[in-house]
């Protein structure tokens, strides 16, 4: 599977950019965990809190076109180190703030557009102008374990934390673990951009501004968005929300950290695996079957009673599955585009992802306050789950060279 990655360069590259991701991505996919130690604190209500990290979830998917394109115009160094101290920033702010907007300013806004800076269209395009495409998907692949693995860290860290010394200590120790990924941009960053050429990828000599605009004339494009819209509204939900509905069922907010965790770890498995697939599958096909599998697993999911090993159970499924739609998506507009401008295409559809994100982590908390469960977002889940794998089918993409071979 990583024969791709035996180039030191390569390797080295990878690994920087898995580590960045691990730091910035286990930071923000652990939230959820401070939202019921805040409102217990500060009185604000569920609603309000929601509408702080749904907010935060459009702004994490709004910096990242930005964040790409200002990569692709002046390298990624200066954008990423701005990201982890924005990030760091946030987070070291959020206790003080006792006001509705005072949180969308610290973790809506600061730490949300920190944690974009830091993330995957910046990381990934970084990456691939350092690479050859033969060794691609499966670094996007080891990138994106790299967050996953962040989840699988802080989710008990951060849990523990809150326990132990304050959900304020906890988020102070949040802002310093972010600085750990600084010295990790020189590695990724001072790697040279020279990669062999690929006479099989698209040769993109147009600007930023015409290559925006025809891809948003593209039909494949835009039903790549629209399948990752739902992806987005479907992780926003449960990283937001999954904790409390372990507390609706009665369960101990260990079974929601451990939850998290789970999901991440398998997740680890799932960017590998998916990396390694987009090598001899198609891309679209690949994102099809893992949008139907959530499906799937969300009505097994509700036909089941509430206990904490349905949780680990359904949590392991959803891993597999969590990010591991990222390694085929940016490989899809790798192929459509060509690199010279995927840390702004593939930013672009980052937002569309976060605007399902907005949706899901909104919504979750006016369903909750409106009916007092989370069914309908279930159902609604499912639902976007189901249209996303018919949506991606659509999409044109050649057969991959290895799978045709």
């Amino acid at each position: 599977m990583f024969h791709a990655l035996r180039s030191p360069g390569t390797l080295a590259v990878t690994l920087a950019a898995a580590g960045i991701l691990l730091v910035t991505m286990g930071a923000r996919q652990s939230v959820g965990l401070f939202i019921g130690p805040i409102n217990s604190s500060t009185g604000l209500g569920i609603a309000t809190l929601s509408l702080a990290l749904a907010i935060g979830q459009f702004a994490w998917g709004a910096i990242q076109p930005l964040a790409g394109a200002l990569a692709d115009r002046h390298g990624p160094r200066p954008v990423l180190i701005g990201g982890i101290l924005l990030l760091a920033a946030g987070s070291a702010l959020t206790p003080f703030m006792d006001t509705g907007f005072g949180l969308i300013v610290s973790l809506g806004l600061m730490s949300a557009m920190g944690s974009g800076a830091g993330s995957f269209s910046v990381l990934i395009g970084a990456a691939a102008q350092r690479m050859p495409a033969s060794a691609r998907g499966t670094a996007s692949g080891v990138i994106n374990a790299g967050g996953s693995f962040g989840q699988f860290l802080f989710a008990p860290i951060l849990q523990g934390l809150i326990q132990a010394i304050g959900w304020m200590g906890a988020m102070g120790a949040l802002a310093v673990m972010s600085l750990g990924a600084l010295p990790l941009v020189n590695r990724l960053t001072g790697a040279a951009t020279t990669r062999p050429h690929d006479s099989s990828e698209p040769t993109d000599t147009r600007g930023l501004r015409q290559a925006v605009r025809e891809a948003l004339r593209d039909r494949s494009y835009l039903l790549l968005h629209a399948g990752f819209f739902t992806c987005g509204f479907h992780i926003a939900f449960l990283v937001t929300h999954l904790p409390g509905e372990v507390d609706l069922c009665g369960l101990p907010p260990s079974v929601a950290s451990t939850s998290l965790a789970i999901i991440g770890l398998a997740n680890v498995a799932g960017s590998l695996l998916a990396g390694a697939s987009i090598a001899r599958y198609r891309s679209k096909h690949v994102l099809a079957l893992m949008y139907a599998s959530r499906t799937l697993l969300i009505a097994w999911y509700l036909l089941m009673p509430r206990s904490a090993a349905v949780y680990y159970v359904f949590a392991a499924g959803l891993g597999l599955t969590w990010l591991a739609t990222v390694p085929p998506t940016a490989n899809l507009v790798g192929r459509l585009f060509g690199v010279r401008h995927l840390g702004t295409l593939f930013g672009l559809t980052l937002l569309s992802h976060q605007l399902g994100g907005f949706l899901g982590a909104w919504l979750g908390g006016l369903a909750l306050t409106r009916f007092g469960d989370f069914s309908w977002m279930w159902y609604a889940d499912m639902a976007l789950a189901a249209a996303a794998a018919l949506l991606n089918l659509p999409i044109r993409e050649a057969a991959p060279r290895t799978a045709t071979a």
